[in-house]
């Protein structure tokens, strides 16, 4: 009988260890641990990260994993569920390039919880986190764009297949409990697309699906079984959340190396925004228009992200970093769309609230991308002012330097650990494939007790 499409990538996975992995793809998965960690620790201390660290404090159970940013260690089911709160709260989190999904939410924060405990090597990392993000983008291909249309969130319905197979991975599952543990995971798949708004719902939706990664794998390691159809099954997850899908994208090329292409993320803000902040950035370097004699804004979007991110009146922060008005306005303003613009005190300048309004969004089918954008700004004088990008900073063909990425982590980390520590933990992270114990590096992301973070403090204000 023919092998399930969960059969072939359980065997497929088993069987990558660091030394297949093309020199490229370690070299990206390495980059991304440095991003992720820098955002993780910044993001444990805002509040949704601040209440999930309590939460998992407060459940007990066997110290196994550190929660980032915080002081207490936890079960590695709950480490990771935590972990990939904490590192989806802030909007910095990395994407795939079509924007649809973040690998490191999910997939780093299992990996790296079943690393600590498991005390795994470097190299075993870099293979685990390879595998999962492999695994999640072949997903997401299977099931993309009918499964983000049909309203459910591709970071964690994806990205609880990413988790297990990382997890898996680390915790030495045989081909036939990986494949059980796949099937574990698509019950417990997840995830909605009802998160843009004034709550942390959007900050919780990798935690379940990192946390359900790492549950799928642990159990099916004692032997509890799961259904090897659960991908193109009668009933199985493409049937179930998606409209159209292509079964084929699973296992498409598994006898070669995969290419693994993560972008980054230099604003703090859902990455379909990016394009457009590219543009008020381009414009304000170029023009330095007065923003006060702007007459209108218009900003023409492919329509894959068309219909997102339209509030001109966003209430908090949360709701400012899925806005595409707001993003562009303080951009214009301030220059930057870091961390600190955006603050629930700024969504009371009055400036930005007029440039919001100033703003209106079009549906552009001519745009080559799904996440282009062309912007024309009116000034009251009649000029146009015009730009138009289709490839954010951050993307593959617009890269940020390993110096920027330095850079961004430093700028997170460093407030939370100290200059001192979070050069140790960059020195680290970029010769991870030496160290013995990753152990070792998690525990260097754990907040000195008598230190006090200030990300979550600014971000509230």
């Amino acid at each position: 009988m023919k092998a399930t499409a969960g059969q072939q990538i359980a065997k497929h996975f088993c069987r990558l260890d660091y030394g297949a992995l093309p020199a490229p793809g370690r070299q990206t998965v390495k980059r991304l641990l440095l991003d992720y960690l820098g955002v993780a620790i910044a993001g444990s201390q805002t509040a949704s990260g601040r209440i999930a660290r309590e939460f998992a404090a407060m459940q007990g159970g066997k110290p196994e994993t550190t929660l980032i940013g915080g002081t207490a260690r936890v079960p590695m089911t709950l480490g990771s569920f935590t972990n990939a709160i904490s590192s989806h709260s802030i909007e910095l989190d990395d994407i795939d390039v079509l924007a649809l999904f973040h690998f490191s939410p999910p997939v780093y924060s299992a990996a790296l919880a079943a690393a600590e405990r498991q005390a795994a090597s470097g190299k075993q990392l870099l293979a685990a986190l390879a595998a999962g993000c492999e695994m999640m983008e072949r997903v997401s291909k299977a099931a993309n764009n009918s499964l983000r249309n049909r309203a459910f969130h591709t970071t964690p319905t994806c990205g609880v297949f990413g988790a297990t197979v990382a997890a898996g991975k680390l915790l030495k599952l045989t081909p036939a409990k990986l494949s059980a543990a796949l099937g574990l995971a698509g019950a417990q798949a997840s995830g909605l697309m009802e998160m843009y708004g004034p709550s942390m719902q959007k900050r919780f939706n990798p935690g379940p699906a990192a946390r359900n990664g790492v549950t799928s794998a642990l159990i099916a390691q004692l032997g509890f079984t799961g259904a090897e159809t659960i991908f193109e099954g009668e009933r199985g997850f493409l049937r179930a959340f998606t409209d159209q899908s292509d079964a084929s994208q699973l296992v498409a090329g598994l006898d070669q190396p995969y290419q693994l292409d993560i972008e980054f993320k230099p604003y703090s803000c859902a990455r379909p925004i990016h394009n457009a902040i590219d543009c008020a950035l381009n414009v304000r370097q170029r023009d330095n228009p007065d923003l006060e004699q702007i007459r209108r804004i218009e900003v023409a979007r492919h329509p894959d992200w068309a219909h997102y991110h339209q509030n001109k009146a966003p209430r908090t922060y949360h709701e400012a970093q899925v806005s595409l008005p707001y993003s562009i306005a303080v951009a214009f303003k301030e220059g930057q769309a870091l961390l600190r613009q955006y603050t629930d005190r700024k969504l009371r300048d009055p400036l930005l609230a007029r440039l919001m309004n100033l703003t209106q969004i079009s549906v552009d089918a001519a745009l080559p991308r799904g996440v282009s954008c062309k912007m024309t700004v009116t000034m009251n004088d009649g000029r146009k002012l015009v730009a138009q990008v289709d490839y954010p900073k951050g993307s593959i063909q617009n890269p940020m330097s390993d110096a920027e990425i330095r850079g961004k982590f430093d700028s997170l980390a460093t407030p939370v650990l100290g200059a001192a520590r979070a050069a140790r933990i960059a020195e680290l992270a970029g010769e991870i494939e030496k160290c013995g114990d990753v152990g070792q590096l998690m525990r260097l992301t754990a907040r000195p007790k008598n230190s006090a973070g200030r990300i979550g403090k600014s971000a509230r204000r």
